[in-house]
């Protein structure tokens, strides 16, 4: 299967992007793998007919709204994301009617429609940047993660409204499964994305995005880490640090029964087979409307211009 999809992509002049939570198998056979953001920015820089965007449906919009005259794919449009789906457009529009005076600040995580409502995009990296460079007195709108909010919140003193969104995956590590983790490898650093819940956070010696947290263990002379974040960046830690180990937190016990698993479903419905055939039949394709493409990109080209 990894054959017939190399075999495709080379005639059809197509890349495939891969998101750092995806099955390994994918990540495999991937041109590129990275975070959303960064996978739509190196795909405005390829000379390909055809991108594929193995991650979820906010990202292939995100690219087809940077690419707009490249032909991209989704291998299942049905991949969806709790957080993005936390905050539909016409909620936050008319939270922003209820609060005129405000500015909005939006996570990448987010629909086309909720970034063309939107002043100022941001990701995990980069969003203190930006939060810093707008006005002291500057009202701002945050969303939808209120547990990213709230860190940001925290480290740059604002007292931003919060949209009450999550990721499913960050917000349900337990605290009690990491406390045990610490108790058990004492001395082990403790790395965490800023989606996490604030207790995560705070036992936690290193807190960044997911490229940050990777790029942490590869400099680090350190030889273990345990990781809040969604397990399918462990694959990337241990191709590029192959000598050290790498302890995930596992999520809160539901209704008595446990379960180690902090996978992202979303993620996983990415698969070799929808790869192909994807690249195949040439769909799912993505669309973005040009009206609502047209007011995303400015928030996110004011990012870009304030990173």
């Amino acid at each position: 299967m990894k054959e017939k999809i190399r075999q495709l992509c080379k005639e059809k002049n197509a890349v495939i992007f891969a998101h750092y939570y995806t099955r390994p198998e994918i990540q495999e056979i991937a041109d590129f793998i990275g975070d959303s953001l960064a996978l739509a920015q190196q795909a405005t820089r390829v000379q390909a007919n055809i991108l594929v965007m193995c991650g979820v449906h906010f990202m292939g919009e995100t690219m087809k709204i940077l690419c707009p005259d490249k032909k991209v794919l989704i291998p299942d449009m049905a991949a969806g994301c709790s957080l993005a789906d936390s905050c539909k457009a016409e909620d936050l529009a008319v939270f922003k009617a209820q609060h005129p005076d405000h500015m909005v600040v939006s996570y990448v995580n987010t629909s086309a429609d909720v970034k063309a409502l939107t002043d100022v995009v941001v990701t995990s990296s980069n969003a203190k940047k930006i939060i810093d460079q707008l006005p002291q007195d500057a009202k701002i709108i945050f969303g939808p993660d209120y547990n990213l909010g709230s860190y940001i919140n925290s480290v740059t003193g604002r007292n931003m409204l919060l949209w009450n969104g999550a990721c499913h995956v960050h917000s349900r590590f337990s605290l009690e499964a990491l406390l045990q983790l610490k108790k058990e490898n004492p001395g082990v650093e403790v790395l965490a994305h800023p989606e996490c819940k604030a207790p995560i956070l705070a036992q936690s010696d290193v807190i960044g995005s997911t490229k940050a947290l990777l790029e942490h263990t590869i400099k680090s002379p350190a030889k273990r880490f345990i990781i809040a974040t969604e397990s399918g960046i462990l694959f990337e830690m241990q191709r590029a640090c192959p000598d050290k180990e790498f302890i995930p937190v596992p999520p809160e016990m539901t209704e008595g029964v446990g379960c180690s698993c902090n996978e992202c479903e979303y993620m996983r419905m990415n698969t070799l087979e929808k790869v192909y055939a994807c690249l195949l039949n040439e769909s799912p394709e993505m669309q973005v409307p040009k009206e609502t493409a047209e007011k995303a990109i400015s928030s996110i080209q004011r990012m870009l211009e304030m990173s």
